[in-house]
């Protein structure tokens, strides 16, 4: 089941990350920074990549794996379980929680509760919360409760940043919010690119995490073989990329295949998406955790396929980059995703406390790859704090990490695939495959491999 789709400048960088957020928030428009959309932006949309959460929602505090499977016959996880499966603790008791590192969530709309909701979820768990800016981007209309597309995308705003929290709970969290209903012929991509590159070139965030996608053949010309209605929108991760900020995307929910234009269906055909399919994003899968009420893996990761499934395949747009060479017998010619993959499984989904809509104030298990990509945000922050500096763009680094035991990449390669919609997807096998990419990680050998492998 789907959501459906629908800083003024400072006198140094050494300034901080929190002077410069203080910044961004005092205007959503930077002194100098234009904020008009772009020329020959398209009609596209941006959908968030949720899945799940209305199956288990609204409950009165998180229950147990047990009562879970009794009430909806699917597992649930918590914070705690996730830094146990992925060996987080050790790197926390050394003092290496993202402390220092700013991580970078937009979505549209926003959430009016998300510090609260923060607060609630963190001392649910035992964790020290943290502060949330919000940065407003362009005209974001006020909140409205009874509207469908603001409550998917404060859903999706919650999720996001809970889940950078649970995995780096020492980082800076600047959320942008900006106003995707439609205005002259666009929709929210424009704005979101401007936001991003607002940011980046008034030094705020080191990692962006973005949770949402387009399909590459719904942007004008791409299905006649011109993609520059999705070339025009690729200036923030070009800037991001002369920055050295991390840019992640999460590879989608439905498998092999994705939404149409007109949010009827899926296509039924293998497609891709942006931006996770660009070379200077990350792409970030699902996987699915099976893990005990401890959170020790009671066996391996299999792929997220259940009430939608991890995004990957090859691009229509992209041509193969240089990083995936060594993968080249198995994308081809072009661009491959994903690259990595986190937990996403609604059947091992996240707990996620919110109260924007009053009706439904409560606990709601989330999955998706809107899970995945800011759980791995986290990772990053962690590894800009191992290294003392921005990673950049980690693609490189992450294939050659792939080809070597004992980096922290962990193949997942149980034969299960991303089959979804009647399209056929890809299975997880040894080494690099279109359903989890090159694996998932075990945080202590992967933080500190990342941070010495990505380019200084």
């Amino acid at each position: 089941m789907h959501i459906s789709r629908t800083g003024r400048g400072i006198a140094a960088a050494t300034t901080g990350a929190a002077a410069l957020v203080a910044a961004a928030l005092a205007t959503a428009a930077p002194a100098g920074v234009a904020t008009a959309t772009p020329a020959a932006v398209p009609h596209t949309f941006a959908a968030p990549a949720v899945a799940g959460h209305t199956l288990a929602h609204d409950v009165d505090s998180p229950i147990s794996i047990a009562q879970c499977q009794a009430k909806w016959h699917i597992n649930c996880y918590t914070p705690l379980q996730y830094r146990t499966a992925y060996n987080l603790n050790s790197l926390y008791r050394k003092g290496i929680t993202g402390k220092g590192r700013t991580i970078v969530i937009v979505d549209s709309f926003g959430s009016p509760t998300i510090q609260h909701d923060l607060d609630v979820y963190s001392k649910q768990f035992g964790m020290a919360s943290t502060k949330v800016s919000v940065v407003k981007w362009g005209k974001v209309p006020p909140f409205d409760p009874k509207n469908g597309d603001m409550t998917g995308w404060a859903g999706e705003s919650t999720l996001d940043v809970e889940m950078a929290h649970a995995a780096a709970p020492g980082a800076r969290i600047v959320l942008v919010e900006t106003g995707v209903a439609e205005t002259e012929g666009v929709t929210g991509l424009p704005e979101m690119m401007s936001a991003e590159k607002s940011l980046i070139d008034h030094g705020v965030g080191d990692v962006i995490t973005q949770s949402f996608d387009a399909t590459e053949n719904t942007f004008p010309g791409v299905d006649q073989g011109d993609s520059s209605s999705i070339q025009k929108l690729r200036y923030a991760f070009k800037d991001a990329a002369r920055k050295r900020v991390t840019v992640l995307a999460s590879s989608g929910d439905d498998g092999p295949t994705n939404g149409t234009l007109d949010d009827s269906g899926d296509y039924t055909k293998q497609v891709n998406s942006w931006p996770s399919a660009d070379p200077l994003v990350t792409s970030v899968g699902g996987t699915q955790l099976h893990l005990d009420d401890q959170g020790n893996r009671i066996k391996p990761d299999s792929v997220y396929n259940d009430y939608g499934a991890g995004g990957g395949g090859v691009s229509h747009v992209f041509s193969r980059p240089a990083f995936q060479n060594g993968v080249k017998k198995i994308v081809g010619n072009h661009r491959g995703t994903p690259d990595i993959s986190m937990s996403a499984a609604v059947n091992g989904g996240a707990w996620v406390y919110s109260s924007y809509d009053p009706t439904a104030v409560g606990w709601d298990v989330y999955g998706g790859t809107s899970e995945s990509s800011p759980l791995f945000s986290g990772i990053v922050a962690l590894a800009d704090q191992v290294a003392g500096h921005r990673l950049g763009n980690v693609n490189a680094a992450l294939y050659s990490l792939a080809k070597h035991k004992g980096t922290g990449i962990v193949d997942v390669n149980d034969g299960t695939d991303n089959t979804y919609g009647g399209v056929t997807g890809y299975k997880a096998v040894d080494g690099y495959d279109m359903a989890t990419g090159v694996g998932t990680l075990d945080a202590p050998s992967f933080v500190k491999s990342l941070a010495r492998a990505a380019r200084r």
